[in-house]
């Protein structure tokens, strides 16, 4: 036992005697650090300073000297005689600062980025390859040098009157220092398989491991940190994208300036420093020109504010093929300074901005980072290949987390330190004892609107609601979960009208019947009661809600009795669908007739055959043990519904089709504003009572004071509509939404200014054969126009609406809608 002991501690020592000099690059006269200066040791191994001035270097054996050059600064030879953790090194500007070389006015530097724009796909191995596959390994890891962190856990200092010598005790920085000179504070590893054939680049993931997780979060699997390519016209860092140095017309943008030369794979290039010239937040950095072909052999590329974030790309020279290829990926991720707040993660998380002056005390957080690093290996490049499944990007091993110690041996590139191997065993731990995967779990499920329970998840939507005609509505219903089984699911509701005094429910159940596809059949029945016209798309997801506000003030419903047989599937690319048949029994549950073939219809059967399909072309997809997941949202979306009746099937009375269209486009901006189109249409073809037909959305109350129609906004509702004022029987929607980034005006005052304009045009034929019920047709078209003001005060907001055109009314009033707001925003 002792000498197993005693190899242990040597194998362990063994590790920790690669040699580690840490250290910052700093100016000699301003004190400022000097980010990518380049550090150099006698045996030819070289690394750059980060954004900060930091550089690590991990080698074998220890070397004698480090040489450190920086452009404009006089190139400094540090002795390493002198054993230390953390190196400071000052650099002083020389006398005779570089300067550019202006021929004929011309920047030099610009006429090489015009050749580089030109080359662009010559240069791209996306563009010049054919076919090609290779491996990756990459590291994840949050973390922090313990070096720079203060050890202290206690001051001393004299009492001014008793002059006693008290202990100021403050231990947090001496806790976080031991905690991570042992561990990370998060690993995650992942090998993957990229395969190439032109135009589709997959990634098949073939191992992974997520420090404490036994089962990995699929959708960090998919986080992008940066672009895979550099000659794309935006490059993506942390989720944002900005306009690439080499895009198409770069050189509006951004500044250049030639600082060196140097040699990459024996290979000369030119280094050109770049800085976006209009936005503060824009990119800089640097990128290394091949002299010859104008091709990108080195990239690196930053944005500096609240965080830091610097990401790196290096190539290999590719001889025959005549092109530079990616070798590896840098990513790291860093708190900096700024005078104005950043969002990142699609805005779910915001940094304060800070003063660029402070001389406030740093917490031992702050030297927290995120890094990351990708490796190629196992590179073939033109030679026979075939994408299977195509229409998925990213592709999960059913056992990727399940691999063993001798397939990570393989695949990792770089053997992992005792810091490292610590951090799967403590966070496995942790994770296990806390019962963080359970809970990750629940919040998932609480976030769309279910309370887990057992091997039933509670629907938190049918609880409570209102409306005018059933008054209060209560409820309780929910579906089986994956503890119930992973191929069966039973769901059902019951609730209760305490003004109409009635009850309804809903049973169904369906079996699964493809994994890839995440297919399921299935069949249900729900005696319940539904808005008048509000025709919707059967593949929309049930958005939870903590209140849905515009059912408030609907007085007209119909029941239904509807028995449904139905599958839904994702079986065709990038697609849900929904394929079903169903027959209804229909009470109208106002006065209103329906003239059909000279027949009377105050109630009426109707069996059809429907399928819906939600279309996202442009977004990637991720293929899980657990089905797919869209991981890469992207528009437009296009969403397509056509119903038909079927008069052989059962009772039918009427013969009819529908069509239904929607398209949905977003676009953001670097500044954080947001514009949004919606277009949708409907058209029926055939006979159908008003029950079925199109309201588009109204959310007005018939009230003659203004302050009496002061309710909660829609999302997409006319606010200026009134209900029951428009019916059609085709018809046409367009909404244009722009929202500008919020604005601080008081410390909790923080309103999203957007601007919405809304128009409909639609028609109803054989208007006289609806009885009871009197309406208008949108033939001469809709149109309202208005500003939102939301999140004013803890997600409450204001909304004003003012509706003009051919359908405006004659008092003024009436046409104006002003609406109370309410955003919910989780943080997700």
């Amino acid at each position: 036992m002792k000498l197993l002991l005693f190899l242990l501690l040597f194998f362990s020592l063994s590790l920790q005697a690669q040699f580690q000099i840490n250290g910052v690059i700093k100016d000699a006269e301003t004190k400022k650090a000097l980010p990518f200066a380049t550090i150099t040791t006698e045996t030819g191994v070289a690394t750059i300073t980060d954004v900060d001035g930091k550089f690590h270097l991990i080698l074998a054996t220890q070397p004698e000297a480090l040489t450190v050059s920086y452009v404009g600064y006089t190139t400094q030879t540090l002795s390493l005689f002198e054993q230390k953790n953390f190196f400071t090194i000052w650099l002083s500007p020389k006398t005779d600062l570089l300067k550019e070389v202006v021929i004929s006015n011309e920047n030099p530097a610009n006429a090489i980025i015009t050749k580089v724009i030109r080359q662009k796909e010559a240069n791209n191995p996306l563009k010049k390859l054919k076919t090609f596959q290779y491996k990756t390994y990459n590291k994840l890891l949050v973390t922090a040098n313990p070096d720079s962190i203060s050890g202290k856990i206690d001051t001393l200092f004299v009492d001014a009157v008793t002059k006693d010598k008290i202990a100021k005790i403050d231990s947090s920085d001496y806790k976080f220092k031991k905690l991570i000179a042992k561990q990370h504070l998060f690993l995650t590893e992942k090998v993957s398989q990229f395969q190439y054939e032109k135009p589709i680049l997959k990634e098949t993931i073939l191992g992974t491991k997520m420090a404490g997780f036994k089962e990995p979060i699929y959708e960090l699997l998919g986080f992008s940190l940066q672009s895979s390519s550099v000659y794309d016209d935006k490059y993506e860092l942390f989720e944002t994208k900005y306009k690439s140095p080499i895009s198409d017309n770069a050189l509006k943008e951004y500044r250049y300036k030639i600082l060196d030369t140097a040699t990459i794979d024996k290979r000369e290039v030119i280094v050109i420093y770049f800085k976006n010239k209009i936005s503060r937040k824009g990119l800089e950095g640097l990128l290394y020109v091949d002299k010859e072909n104008f091709a990108i052999a080195k990239a690196i590329m930053r944005i500096r504010g609240v965080l830091n974030i610097t990401g790196i790309h290096e190539f290999n020279y590719l001889a025959e093929e005549q092109l530079w290829f990616p070798n590896k990926k840098n990513f790291k991720i860093i708190k900096g300074k700024s005078k104005e707040p950043t969002a990142v993660l699609g805005g779910r998380i915001e940094f304060a901005a800070e003063n660029d002056e402070s001389t406030a005390k740093k917490d031992a957080s702050d030297f927290t980072y995120l890094s990351s690093e990708m490796q190629v290996y196992d590179l073939k490049v033109n030679t026979d290949l075939k994408i299977k499944k195509s229409a998925i990007a990213i592709d999960v091993k059913p056992n990727a987390n399940n691999k063993d110690d001798s397939f990570w041996n393989e695949n990792r590139k770089d053997s992992l330190d005792l810091r490292s191997e610590r951090t799967y065993v403590v966070l496995d731990s942790v994770v296990t004892k806390e019962n963080i995967e359970k809970k990750i779990k629940f919040g998932r499920k609480i976030i769309n609107g279910y309370l887990p329970f057992g091997p039933f998840d509670f629907d938190l939507r049918y609880l409570l609601s209102y409306n005018n005609y059933e008054g209060f509505r209560f409820g309780l219903g929910g579906v089986t979960n994956e503890r119930f089984s992973k191929k069966f699911r039973l769901e059902g509701y019951t609730a209760y009208g305490l003004k109409d005094e009635k009850s309804k429910y809903h049973l169904g159940g369906a079996i699964r019947i493809g994994n890839f596809s995440n297919s399921w059949i299935g069949g249900s029945f729900t005696d319940d009661v539904r808005e008048i016209a509000s025709t919707n798309f059967a593949i929309d997801k049930r958005v939870f809600k903590l209140y849905d506000p515009r059912p408030i003030n609907i007085s007209t419903f119909y029941n239904h009795q509807t028995w449904r047989a139905f599958m839904e599937t994702k079986i065709i690319p990038k697609t849900e669908s929904i394929w079903q048949i169903t027959h209804s029994d229909v009470t109208p549950l106002f006065d209103y007739t329906f003239v059909y073939e000279d027949k009377l219809y105050r109630k009426f059967a109707m069996t059809s055959a429907m399928v819906s399909i939600h279309w996202n072309p442009f977004s990637d997809y991720m293929q899980t043990p657990n089905g797919k997941i869209e991981f890469e949202k992207r528009y437009p979306k296009f969403t397509l519904q056509f119903t038909k009746s079927l008069s052989n099937l059962f009772n039918n009375d009427f013969e009819f089709g529908k069509i239904d269209a929607r398209i949905e486009y977003e676009k953001k901006y670097l500044n954080g504003q947001k514009s949004a189109v919606l277009v949708q249409a409907g058209y029926v073809f055939g006979d159908l009572p008003l029950t079925h037909l199109y309201n588009t959305s109204p959310n007005n109350l018939t009230k003659d004071n203004l302050l009496q129609r002061i309710t909660i906004a829609g999302k997409n509702s006319f606010e200026t509509m009134y209900f029951n004022e428009f019916f059609s029987s085709e018809f046409v929607m367009l909404q244009f939404k722009h929202g500008f980034k919020r604005v601080e005006l008081f410390k909790k005052v923080k309103p999203s200014l957007v601007l919405v304009t809304r128009m409909a045009w639609g028609n109803l034929k054989n208007t006289d054969d609806h009885i009871g019920i009197e309406f208008k047709t949108l033939d001469q078209g809709f149109f309202e126009s208005g500003i939102e003001l939301n999140q004013i005060y803890k997600g409450f907001g204001l909304t004003g609406f003012y509706r003009y055109g051919p359908n405006q009314l004659s008092r003024l009033e009436d046409n104006i809608a002003i609406k109370l707001s309410f955003v919910l925003d989780l943080g997700f």
